[in-house]
């Protein structure tokens, strides 16, 4: 899932989206009991709703790419201000809506905002603990920053003459925000706080493709395509403000930034892999793990069941292997999977109209599963060549607030003789549906609950669900074919060597060839996709670890259901229970499928 691609913190996501609690699971079950909910109109939940809001409105003004993409225009000419001073101001405001939480008479809530307040809370303490560890001298990585800022063109709206003037005013002014973000990046590597070599020699090719002519460039695509609206003499001029923008801002922008790269950044980054290079590396790390899983599971404890869920899921691909007849070893399987033509499209448009044929053949057995599904549709469309080359299979975009444009995935068209058939049934189902834009929509859809939690997330539960939903595949008759079912346990490899991988890397002093090594002896994916896969953890420690412990507690939660409850337990219901309040810390999930089941039994 791509949440983040558009947030001006791409390493950290924190200002809006990844709202994970530092030890919540110590702390939510004793601060949100089961009681009946109380009265909402009492002065402490008026002052905690009014917070809501007004935490909400600022951070959208402090986004304004993100606001865009949400639909909301406001800020549609505004591009984020990255000075120090206004970094500094950010902060001590968080400090202050902090201040004005804990004035709040929590006593005074009902369970559901006391809920509500304690993720607000914990919401705040990590954007606090992030700025203090300096995360935002990290605003960009290979796969999403700046050099991508042209994608924000396909997720927002030009339906009017503003829309198009206040493009024009983002493509003038977009030399500012270019020299805050190579400030910021100057800094880090004052700090120590920079990426590694390896993953940071992608960016100059990146900004290369960024240097086109006015016509060519992805910041000039609204003026190709003008609604009828807009009278014939507004498009000429309009166009010709965009070209001129580009030509005197955009173009050199960018190459100030390929000349940074090139002579400044990418010489001056670590030769190793790993955070643990960073002067506060070891706590980055313990920070990153305990916000991406919601748990308090340390590196070592993480590693290790990584390891156990290697050894186990390595058993259930021999037995398929045995079933398909292959009669070679494990490795020339692999070798098979990875080479043989009858496993690939012959074009990317091929590649394109499959998976749209997939998605399409999965949308019926949703009504099997769920007994609510989400009113928002999805689309399948492909990822920019841009950056395909460097980036993953796949990957989702949430829909807008205002309902003005659907949930996306993207798909990579990229080399199609290396994105073979038997993965796409387990790509669709956790990318699609009943995976991320189920999930995702049906939270936008809730009313009941504040905007940071509507659209917000959390990555243990927004990724488990995802790679959960795999799984599903299973129980309505998907994985009609033997490659496809080891495609799905090549999928939940893939999770599990991150664990391995990932600590690997960032807590052990793994070198990035001996993670590719063990990546590629125990999964089918390819080497293209399996290289991607570890620059992207080099770049972004820790994300990779929520998959598989926010899957693993999904599937621990449904087996204790199904046997607490025998015959009452229903699938659906399950199902409804585990989405129906949004986005949650696993440790809270936790607590409202218990209460669930207690009800039931009832």
């Amino acid at each position: 899932m791509k949440i983040c691609r558009l947030n001006r913190n791409i390493f950290l996501c924190a200002a809006l989206l990844s709202f994970t609690s530092i030890g919540f699971a110590q702390t939510a079950s004793k601060t949100a009991p089961n009681k009946p909910d109380m009265p909402n109109d009492n002065g402490a939940t008026k002052s905690l709703h009014a917070l809501f809001d007004e935490q909400w409105e600022y951070g959208l003004s402090r986004n304004p790419e993100w606001a865009s993409t949400l639909g909301d225009r406001r800020w549609n000419d505004k591009w984020p201000d990255l000075t120090p001073a206004s970094l500094n101001a950010e902060h001590e405001q968080e400090l202050k809506f902090a201040q004005r939480l804990g004035a709040v008479d929590r006593s005074q809530l009902s369970a559901t905002d006391q809920l509500n307040y304690d993720l607000f809370k914990h919401r705040l303490e990590n954007g606090d603990q992030a700025f203090n560890l300096h995360l935002y001298l990290i605003p960009l990585n290979q796969r999403d920053g700046i050099q991508t800022t042209d994608q924000l063109t396909d997720a927002i709206h030009f339906d009017t003459v503003k829309d198009y003037e206040d493009w024009i005013t983002r493509l003038k002014t977009f030399p500012t925000y270019m020299d805050q973000t190579l400030a910021l990046l100057q800094q880090g590597l004052k700090e120590g706080i920079k990426h590694s070599r390896i993953t940071m020699d992608r960016l100059p090719g990146q900004i290369d493709k960024q240097l086109v002519a006015p016509e060519e460039s992805g910041f000039y695509a609204p003026f190709k395509r003008f609604p009828k609206s807009i009278p014939e003499a507004d498009q000429q001029r309009l166009a010709a403000a965009g070209r001129d923008a580009i030509s005197s801002s955009i173009l050199p922008a960018f190459r100030e930034m390929k000349e940074f790269f090139v002579t400044q950044y990418v010489p001056n980054c670590y030769d190793q892999v790993g955070v643990w290079q960073w002067p506060n590396g070891a706590e980055v790390y313990s920070f990153e793990v305990r916000r991406f899983t919601t748990t308090n599971l340390t590196p070592a404890q993480i590693h290790e069941i990584g390891l156990s869920e290697v050894k186990r899921i390595r058993a259930e691909m021999e037995e398929v292997k045995a079933k398909s007849g292959f009669k070679g070893t494990m490795p020339e399987f692999f070798t098979f999977l990875r080479t043989d033509p009858q496993f690939f499209y012959k074009s990317g448009d091929e590649l394109l109209q499959g998976s749209r044929a997939l998605a399409k053949r999965i949308d019926p057995t949703l009504v099997k599963l769920f007994g609510k599904l989400p009113r928002t549709p999805y689309g399948v469309q492909p990822i920019p060549m841009l950056i395909a080359p460097d980036t993953t299979t796949a990957y989702y975009f949430q829909p807008s607030a205002d309902g003005s444009r659907a949930g996306t995935y993207f798909v990579n068209l990229y080399k199609p003789d290396t994105r073979p058939k038997w993965e796409m049934m387990a790509l669709t189902l956790h990318e699609a549906v009943p995976g991320h834009h189920l999930q995702i929509a049906l939270a936008q859809e809730l009313t009941d609950i504040p905007k940071f939690r509507r659209f917000g997330g959390y990555t243990a539960f927004v990724e488990g669900w995802g790679l959960y939903s795999e799984s599903l595949g299973e129980e309505v008759g998907l994985y009609d074919d033997i490659y496809s079912k080891f495609g799905q346990l090549t999928y939940q490899m893939w999770r599990a060597v991150r664990l391995v991988v990932d600590t690997g890397m960032h807590y052990k002093h793994w070198t990035r060839k001996q993670a590719i090594d063990y990546f590629m002896e125990n999964a089918a994916k390819n080497e293209l996709d399996v290289t991607n896969e570890i620059d992207r953890y080099i770049a972004w420690p820790g994300q990779a670890l929520a998959y598989k412990i926010g899957e693993l507690k999904i599937k621990e939660l449904r087996k204790k259901a199904t046997q607490e409850l025998g015959s009452k337990f229903e699938v659906r219901e399950f199902h409804d229970v585990v989405l129906g309040s949004g986005a949650l810390p696993l440790d809270v999930l936790e607590n409202k499928v218990n209460d669930w089941i207690l009800e039931k039994k009832k």
